[in-house]
């Protein structure tokens, strides 16, 4: 078995393709183009007589590319579409604090402004991991981080307001205990944005070009029906119980019919230009342009051939839309074309339009459509025009609020202890009160839920959403129960070279771990370039801390030969000189003419160089004619002197890689740029915070030009860095400059453009390069990044609990706030044997996933060929489960009706118990009312019905449990995938077998 694992190590590594490592890099990093979002354009519309009319200033998407971009026109995969922001991860009072036992504080800034903060300690999606959830309310907008909680130490209202940089105060906060202040907070969040959106569709006729022309066509053609068909379904105005978008339905005034949709949890009234009413009197249909001329979204269906005049939002006198999708139908090849007009103040908002941007399937068309409609419309509230409306409101409620609760501060209704603690105990005398009043704060909390959701602005997703596509980020089992200590690793094609208190183990999925240097060797840090045959690492800590070099080469030789296992002392020979006492190295990403690595030596940088050779690739000829030793290849060029120690390193590559190459150092509460020909350094970024966090500064390429995303604290900032001018960097904001927070302080943060994922001590959270837009958060046990420089490694626990059944005392016990109740703990796959295992596996997150197109890799394993089988806990294979809206509006409210009941305790027969309730069955869902009109419902359109019977069957819980627990319960994630990165409704869960 061993000699097979040497062979198929030798002849994997032998075999590797030849492609350059800034291939990889560069993928990774980031060489990406703000035009594959468009480019502002002046828009000129004129009257038939050539007269200019109207001009405006839009960004222009047409799904056009450059030539000379190093993608395959054409190429788009249905994971790059994704809702950014989404409502079940932003909307946190709705999803972790209504309905259960959380603190709310109020205070006043050193400006006198008031503010108020909510905080709860919430088990993060049934998975052991209880965090502090905190937001903080302000009339600039809100905060929300997350903290990690600790048993042993409790968190104090100082140290979450000095995590949100907000340290000096007017007035201490003080504990609110009315509940009603629920109702208030939940009117606060309510100012981010509706969960339900209203779109504009108008039709055109081919020659059109004024907005009379095209709001005067009574009735359109036979393609603008199909087309209206696959946005959503007609439903009957009078008497519609949904979402209305401001049409009328009762009288009838704004036409009798619509079109209306629900997608992932988003319910959508399109106002039909043709659908609306008509007057042959009033030739302006200032009736439609009241609704359409009042949509910041519009969809412009134009008939007519590609070669005709072109639509323009100039046509449109409108100063509130500042969108427009330009869509047209191609009956040869049954096809829909997109473009998309945006007013320039709009922030840039995904997905890209695929190039061309012509879409043959109906349903992926629909899809894309639908989320750029909604993240355009999000977008445009955070342009000028609506965020300074939303400020003020946001401004006006927080002080009539705190006018109406200052003069209760002396009637025993706010705590007037000063930095109370977060969650604390109570005294035995005051236990039963505290107890009555947490019961009926979590009552009021639980109705207020239950009323949102009736009335339809619940920030739910769809239960079945990952069924219906496979996300980039899902992840595949590497290895698994890894018994070793984790200190760094890189990939070495498709196999893991990894640093452990055990030594230095090559790892392949599913093989026998393979043993290259022995524990004596303590590596801290390593490079695998494999283009140059090349292992670069950093030694043990302090004095005896050296830069080693290896040959590749040498290293497989000894695998494959079994000579030796090299210790420490078998690698005098390897260590770069002048770097004794390092104790941080970085390397360039793009290796271009040459290698150059940065070394630190406590305040001191050391630059190094390697000359690129070609025959340093992979092949036979040049693995004979090398030396087993790199070292002499490499050359000390200069020392740079620093302030301080740096505790970030970054390589900066210039565009001529003469004299214009830096170096991005952080330390003290700065960034730097340092000038690597003359060692001179400059100031990018000083950092205003008591505590810095450095994290990260990485280094991406737009369009050939360098630029920088400085991680910090909860901060990710992006800045743009021309090349040295005159001896001197060029530090210039510009409008692409942007800065966006993270909900909790990463450790570490890997770019896979279009992604940057943060990961913390239990969590990854993954936005987007170009705005910093959140897409997914995922929890995860106990998280180590393992490697990102290509593929994605990470370590993480599965935890099994062999017995899920607790007595009525255990969860009595439980009722203390500083333990998440029994209802929130972690609900595991069960196994056969009692107790609880842990056991820690290795994942992998392909890089060609996230970035979306193909990395030249090779196809099989350097280990021998093997079959993997995932067993099952009952030995039968679930099948994916799919939901549809199948409940009226009605039923839901009749299904509320009883519900209510029984949250506010006016049921006479008793309640159920849990365990009583878990294995209830699932009620046969009911038909919908013919009279509300057929509602299309696909796997990834509904959810109302799933919600509101997770609703109605978790009214038997405890007041003081989530109503939505029972509901993440019930549905399981088949796939074929072990760690699967899912979306459930008001939770993530995540399967870790």
């Amino acid at each position: 078995m061993e000699l097979r694992s040497a062979e198929a190590v030798s002849s994997r590594l032998l075999g590797l393709t030849q492609r350059s490592v800034s291939e990889d890099l560069g993928c990774r990093r980031g060489e990406f183009s703000r035009k594959h979002y468009g480019s502002v354009e002046l828009l000129i519309s004129s009257d038939a007589d050539g007269a200019i009319q109207r001009a405006g200033r839009f960004r222009v998407e047409n799904g056009s590319s450059d030539e000379n971009t190093d993608y395959t026109p054409g190429t788009w995969h249905r994971t790059d579409v994704h809702l950014e922001n989404p409502e079940y991860y932003t909307r946190w009072y709705f999803k972790y604090f209504l309905g259960k036992v959380h603190q709310n504080y109020i205070g006043t800034d050193s400006e006198k402004n008031p503010f108020f903060l909510s905080v709860v300690l919430s088990d993060q999606n049934n998975q052991r991991v209880p965090q502090y959830h905190s937001i903080l309310w302000r009339k600039t907008g809100t905060q929300k981080i997350c903290l990690p909680y600790s048993p042993t130490k409790t968190l104090s209202v100082k140290s979450i307001l000095s995590a949100m940089s907000l340290e000096k105060f007017e007035k201490s906060p003080r504990e609110i205990f009315h509940p009603e202040i629920q109702k208030d907070l939940l009117v606060l969040e309510e100012q981010e944005g509706s969960v339900n959106f209203k779109f504009g569709v108008l039709y055109a006729k081919d020659g059109q070009l004024t907005d009379d022309e095209m709001f005067s066509n009574e009735t359109g053609s036979e393609s603008f029906q199909r087309f209206l068909h696959l946005l959503g379904d007609t439903i009957t105005l009078k008497g519609w119980t949904g979402y209305r978008g401001g049409l009328d339905t009762k009288n009838d005034t704004t036409g009798t019919c619509s079109i209306y949709t629900v997608y992932q949890g988003h319910e959508i009234m399109f106002h039909v230009s043709t659908m609306l009413p008509y007057s042959r009197e009033n030739k302006q249909q200032v009736e439609r342009k009241r609704h359409i001329g009042n949509d910041i979204v519009t969809i412009v269906f134009q008939e007519g051939e590609e070669s005709s005049t072109a639509f323009k939002p100039s046509m449109i006198r409108s100063h509130f839309t500042h969108i427009f999708a330009l869509v047209r139908y191609n009956k040869q090849n049954d096809s829909y074309r997109l473009k998309i007009f945006s007013e320039e103040s709009v922030p840039l908002f995904g997905p890209p339009l695929p190039s061309p941007p012509v879409f043959t399937n109906h349903q992926e068309f629909r899809d894309f459509l639908l989320v750029k409609l909604i993240n355009g419309e999000k977008a445009t509230l955070e342009t000028p025009t609506f965020s300074q409306k939303r400020q003020r409101t946001l401004d006006m409620l927080i002080r009539s609020l705190y006018q109406d609760l200052m003069p209760d501060l002396h009637k025993n209704m706010l705590n007037r202890r000063s930095f109370s603690d977060v969650l604390p105990e109570s005294p035995k005398s005051t236990r039963k009160k505290e107890e009555a009043r947490q019961a009926e704060f979590v009552r009021l909390g639980q109705a207020l839920k239950l009323k949102t959701t009736v009335r339809g602005d619940t920030p739910a997703t769809l239960a079945t959403a990952s069924f219906c596509k496979k996300e980039p980020w899902e992840s595949q089992s590497f290895c698994s129960n890894f018994p070793h200590e984790v200190v760094c690793a890189d990939s070495w094609g498709q196999s893991l070279l990894v640093s452990t208190d055990a030594g230095i183990l090559l790892i392949d999925d599913g093989q026998p771990s393979v043993q290259v240097f022995d524990k004596t060797l303590q590596i801290k840090q390593m490079h695998v370039l494999e283009a140059l045959d090349l292992l670069i690492a950093r030694t043990d800590k302090g004095k005896d801390s050296r830069l080693l070099v290896f040959r590749l080469s040498a290293v497989q030789k000894d695998i494959e030969t079994k000579q030796m296992i090299r210790s420490k002392y078998d690698c005098r020979e390897n260590k770069l000189e002048r770097t004794k006492g390092c104790h941080l190295y970085a390397i360039n990403t793009h290796h271009g003419s040459e290698l150059r690595i940065v070394v630190a030596i406590r305040n001191k940088l050391l630059l190094i160089t390697k000359k690129y050779n070609p025959c340093n690739s992979l092949t036979s000829s040049s693995l004979l004619s090398l030396p087993e030793s790199p070292v002499d290849e490499f050359q000390y060029i200069r020392e740079i002197c620093l302030s301080d120690p740096p505790v970030v390193m970054t390589l900066v590559d210039g565009p001529t890689g003469d004299s214009d190459n830096m170096i991005c150092v952080a330390y003290r509460h700065q960034f730097d740029l340092v000038n690597e020909s003359t060692g001179e350094s400059y100031r990018l970024h000083h950092v205003e915070a008591n505590k810095v966090n450095f994290v990260a500064a990485i280094d991406v390429y737009e369009d050939g030009e360098a630029g920088l995303l400085l991680c910090y604290n909860y901060v990710c900032q992006y800045r743009k860095v021309c090349p040295f001018n005159g001896g001197s960097p060029l530090i210039q904001s510009s409008a692409y400059d942007f800065h966006f927070s993270w909900n909790q302080v990463p450790y570490a943060v890997v770019c896979a453009f279009p992604y940057i994922l943060a990961f913390t001590t239990d969590s990854i959270e993954i936005r987007l390069v170009v705005n910093g837009n959140l897409v997914h958060t995922a929890v995860v046990p106990e998280l180590q990044l393992v490697a990102s420089r290509s593929d994605i490694y990470f370590k993480a626990t599965a935890a099994v609990r062999g017995s899920s059944h607790s007595s009525s005392k255990e969860m009595s016990s439980r009722s203390s706030p500083q333990t998440p109740t029994a209802c929130e703990m972690a609900e595991c796959p069960l196994s056969s044997s009692e107790g609880e295992i842990s056991g820690k596996n290795l994942y992998k997150i392909p890089l060609s996933n996230l970035v979306g197109r193909s990395i030249e890799r090779p196809l099989k394993s350097p280990l021998t060929p093997k079959v993997i089988t995932t067993p099952t806990s009952s030995g039968v294979t679930s099948l994916p489960v799919t939901h549809s809206l199948s409940l009226s509006r009605m039923e839901i409210k009749e299904i509320a009706s009883r519900t209510r009941k029984e949250l506010l305790g006016l049921l006479d027969e008793p309640i159920p118990k849990m365990e009583g309730a878990q294995k209830q069955k699932k009620a046969p869902r009911r038909q919908s009312d013919p009279k509300q009109g057929a509602v299309r419902s696909t796997s990834s359109d509904r959810l109302i019905s799933t919600s509101f019977e997770s609703f109605s069957e978790s009214r038997h819980l405890s007041t003081s449990s989530d109503p939505d627990t029972v509901a993440n319960r019930e549905e399981s994630s088949p796939s074929s995938y072990p760690f699967h990165l899912t979306s459930l409704y008001d939770e993530d869960i995540i399967d870790l077998k």
